[in-house]
């Protein structure tokens, strides 16, 4: 968890708009190979025209993000035991990666290229797998659980359902893909939300729950399981209950989407299970 300095319309505007133009350059991509040239180099361009980006100007508060990773341990627990192989893509620091060690049989980091820290100390089962956003050389049904935070929605649509069935591939059967994406109604959750009604950043594709479970199911996921999950509370809420929310609230004023909305659904948070 970081502590951001605030910035002015202005600056907030400007980055708007870079990523935005950014965004749209990879939105109209056709192919795989033309998204992977672009994902390679667009936040070196990002963080190039938008110095004063967060991610650049942040200041780290370890008492905050120990405490993001107790509540996402919270969630993962009752998945993790000492034969647990374990998967995890879009990992930032590796904080949660490193909490989860202790407690599994080995630890994999998915990413594009090696983002952490330069002094950090990684455990004896932790292992880092980089990968070019498609394709991925690790063996079928070799992972119990595949765990992604915020990290589905800066995918490009096609690349979201590739994602998905190369977990299905990965996970061994009874396996879990136990995510957390924003939620649709309740955004835009990216730099955009000051400007538009719909992202319009790197988040290329925020989805609901109805959506993510229907595209899951059409890849060959069989349960789908929801929670309502805020603040380390983890409450099990049928899909119906979500999907029918989520039916009501494009008639509501944006406000009380933002609002109240958000407090139905904080974040889109399930398990898909092989």
């Amino acid at each position: 968890m970081t502590l951001k300095p605030e910035r002015s319309a202005a600056r907030l505007r400007h980055h708007y708009e870079v990523e935005k133009a950014l965004a749209a350059r990879l939105k109209a991509t056709r192919t795989p190979a033309e998204r992977a040239a672009i994902y390679a180099t667009m936040y070196q361009e990002l963080f190039r025209e938008v110095p004063d980006h967060p991610r650049l100007t942040m200041r780290r508060d370890p008492a905050a993000e120990q405490l993001q990773v107790a509540r996402l341990l919270q969630l993962l627990a009752p998945c993790l035991h000492s034969e647990t192989e374990y998967v995890e893509f879009g990992a930032g620091t590796g904080a949660l990666a490193f909490a989860v060690a202790p407690r599994v049989r080995h630890v994999r980091v998915v990413e594009i290229a090696d983002q952490l820290p330069a002094d950090t100390t990684r455990p004896g089962n932790f292992e880092l797998v980089l990968y070019d956003g498609s394709n991925l050389d690790l063996p079928a049904a070799s992972a119990d659980v595949v765990f992604s935070e915020q990290f589905l929605e800066h995918l490009h649509p096609d690349d979201a359902r590739h994602h998905l069935r190369l977990v299905h591939r990965l996970l061994r059967p009874g396996g879990r893909y136990v995510l957390r994406t924003p939620e649709r109604w309740t955004g835009p959750h990216d730099i955009s939300r000051a400007f538009a009604a719909t992202p319009q950043g790197f988040h290329l594709r925020e989805w609901t729950y109805h959506e993510l479970a229907g595209e899951a199911r059409a890849i060959g996921f069989g349960a789908v399981r929801c929670w309502w999950n805020a603040r380390g509370a983890r409450v099990a809420v049928p899909l119906p209950v979500f999907a029918a929310l989520e039916h009501l609230m494009p008639a509501w004023p944006r406000v009380l989407r933002h609002t109240l909305g958000h407090r139905l659904i904080p974040m889109v948070t399930m398990a898909l299970e092989k």
